[in-house]
């Protein structure tokens, strides 16, 4: 297992920050969150990733912790942000993070944030951890092209791992034991097309990509459902 995934130690990286300084970095990201980046759980407490790192979106929805002390104005104390985005360019220059204003002036002493954006890239320590988000379901947002023979979501707010290796729709006139695989789309997002006989309510089941955790969530897509509405799980 790598440093990595193990959760464990601090790495070394450089960051870099973008957008507004108190802001969430860019509208949306290349993971598909759209406005949810400004909003809780997440709150702007958000990163875009090296291309390395994000991996295709794969690591959309990852939790890490990231902390500088080089500066004096670095508080040393973790700060947890979500990969949300994609920095193209980053691996060049050796960065792994390009953090949100609001993301690297957390980093820093409490009066401090605009002193540390200064910097503009700053050294700092990193670690995966485990995505929490307190009193937040998992929610599906439906693609706005989805339509009764093909299917899309945006999967959010997957606590423990975050990432996923695979999801799987069931829809409700299907054998009870079927799942037919979804495939990843970009970002977030998961496609499917549907048979001509497929029904809704549809469930969800999501594989975890670290600790193969499988999450079902049962009639989660209404047999109403629309396209570009969002829909929560109770699981």
């Amino acid at each position: 297992m790598s440093k990595l995934e193990s959760g464990s130690d601090w790495s070394p990286a450089r960051a870099s920050w973008y957008g507004n300084p108190s802001g969430a970095g860019s509208d949306g990201g290349a993971c598909g969150y759209g406005n949810a980046v400004e909003a809780p759980p997440f709150s702007s407490l958000i990163t875009a990733a090296a291309s390395s790192l994000y991996n295709s979106g794969k690591a959309c929805g990852t939790c890490f912790q990231v902390k500088c002390t080089s500066s004096k104005v670095c508080s040393g104390n973790p700060v947890t942000v979500v990969i949300t985005d994609e920095c193209p360019g980053c691996d060049s220059q050796s960065l792994l993070f390009d953090l949100s204003g609001t993301s690297f002036g957390t980093m820093a002493h409490s009066g401090e944030a605009d002193q540390l954006r200064n910097v503009g890239i700053e050294q700092i320590q990193y670690r995966r951890v485990p995505c929490d988000y307190p009193n937040t379901a998992l929610a599906f947002e439906v693609d706005s092209g989805s339509n009764p023979y093909y299917f899309a979501c945006v999967v959010k707010y997957v606590k423990g791992d975050g990432d996923l290796s695979s999801v799987e729709l069931q829809t409700v006139n299907s054998n009870q034991d079927e799942w037919r695989p979804m495939q990843h789309s970009w970002g977030a997002t998961w496609k499917i097309d549907l048979d001509s006989g497929a029904k809704p309510p549809f469930s969800i089941r999501l594989i975890t990509r670290q600790s193969k955790k499988v999450i079902v969530a049962k009639h989660v897509i209404p047999a109403n459902w629309q396209p570009g509405k969002s829909y929560n799980s109770l699981v």
